[in-house]
């Protein structure tokens, strides 16, 4: 459903909230670890992130990325993914098809439009601070 990167773009997202919200700032090593990513790519994505304005980085010997409370319960997962995958998945065919439309529908269009519409509404009203609390509080995990 989410390419990879955009996988790693949430979880990274929700530790750094988790973190935030314990008034901890966390390095790339610290949230390659902690999604199981590679350093180099996590970087990459947090650049995205940061650009994007989901993460704040803090330069210096007790910089690292972070997300104000205040932030967390404004940004929504929507953002996040639109930021890294751009509006497919609030729009595309089920089967990937480019002329799918209402008026010329593939095998799976009606089915698929309300796991679209469930999906987009999720992603819409989820916040950070919504997924980050489960995580601080030990009732969600990142890790397999």
């Amino acid at each position: 459903m989410f390419s990879k990167t955009c996988e790693y773009a949430i979880k990274a997202c929700i530790y750094i909230a988790s973190q935030s919200l314990a008034q901890k700032r966390v390095g790339i090593k610290d949230i390659a670890q902690a999604i199981e990513s590679p350093e180099a790519f996590t970087g990459k994505i947090m650049q995205v992130l940061s650009k994007n304005h989901i993460v704040a980085s803090v330069k210096g010997p007790h910089g690292g990325f972070e997300i104000l409370e205040s932030a967390m319960k404004e940004k929504k997962l929507a953002e996040v993914v639109r930021a890294m995958d751009g509006d497919d998945i609030f729009k595309s065919c089920g089967l990937g098809l480019k002329e799918c439309s209402g008026a010329n529908p593939c095998p799976l269009h009606n089915q698929f439009a309300k796991i679209r519409s469930d999906i987009t509404k999720l992603l819409e009203t989820t916040t950070l601070y919504d997924v980050a609390t489960g995580l601080a509080d030990g009732l969600t995990f990142l890790k397999r």
